[in-house]
């Protein structure tokens, strides 16, 4: 099998995971993953966040984001892509204006978790970061610089999402460039995985309780991105239905280090 179909064939089975029922958020809530796993303390240095799309650092790591707003902490976002492509195949111009739908429900959404910064937008393609990893590693190290970041949390590298995994490759190359330490946040491995999962390493996932103001904060930010939540159209589900949103309400967010 050619490069190619080795990596087409991993897109496809991918998009299968993705794709399928999916885990039920009451099997996670059996697992008690927060008695089980060590639990971090926020860092004290300034944080940058990296997403994919527009959502991603709201889904996975929101509430800590509110958390660390809250303890005074200097926290910064770095957007790759736009998320244009969520909806499908669609012309140019409805692409552009997803993409603008998208930055400003993330202006919203990052409103409602406290005084941050004006996201770094990056403008990659949507579901074509893996083309642009250079270029993402580059921007995403500028940031880092730019604020003497303590540590840099992105999109887990096995999330089984191909812009989430260039993501979060990217991010690993820049915190490695800058000596970073780089937190990774699941997004989809919530949906595809299981409690106690092989494809998952659990020995470096650690998690970050939330305090109840915290936990408010990321469910106003998450009721800001309508475009995910509303149906697609006439018989196609929201990119994010009410069984996905449960994965990350949780008392806790997780990381792997």
């Amino acid at each position: 099998m050619s490069t190619a179909e080795t990596t087409r064939a991993a897109r496809q089975a991918a998009a299968a995971a993705i794709d399928a029922q999916g885990t039920d958020e009451s099997e996670w809530r059996q697992a008690r993953l927060s008695d089980h796993l060590p639990h971090l303390v926020l860092p004290m240095g300034p944080v940058v966040v990296v997403a994919a799309h527009p959502d991603d650092e709201v889904l996975g790591f929101g509430g800590t984001i509110a958390a660390l707003l809250q303890a005074g902490v200097e926290v910064h976002t770095v957007c790759l892509s736009d998320g244009e492509a969520s909806h499908g195949p669609a012309t140019p111009p409805a692409r552009a204006r997803l993409a603008a739908r998208r930055r400003g429900e993330l202006a919203a959404a990052l409103g409602e978790l406290g005084d941050l910064p004006i996201p770094v937008h990056a403008g990659l393609p949507d579901t074509a970061i893996n083309e642009h990893e250079n270029h993402a590693r580059a921007v995403i190290g500028e940031a880092l610089d730019a604020v003497g970041a303590a540590v840099c949390v992105a999109p887990w590298e096995g999330d089984l999402h191909s812009d989430h995994e260039a993501a979060g490759r990217a991010a690993k190359r820049a915190g490695r460039d800058s000596s970073t330490p780089v937190w990774s946040y699941p997004v989809w491995m919530w949906h595809w995985a299981r409690p106690h999962d092989p494809r998952v390493p659990w020995h470096r996932a650690a998690v970050l309780p939330l305090p109840e103001a915290a936990i408010d904060r990321k469910k106003a930010a998450l009721a800001r991105f309508s475009s995910q939540l509303e149906p697609r159209g006439s018989g196609i589900a929201p990119v994010l239905p009410a069984q996905e949103i449960a994965h990350h309400t949780r008392t806790f967010e997780t990381v792997i280090r």
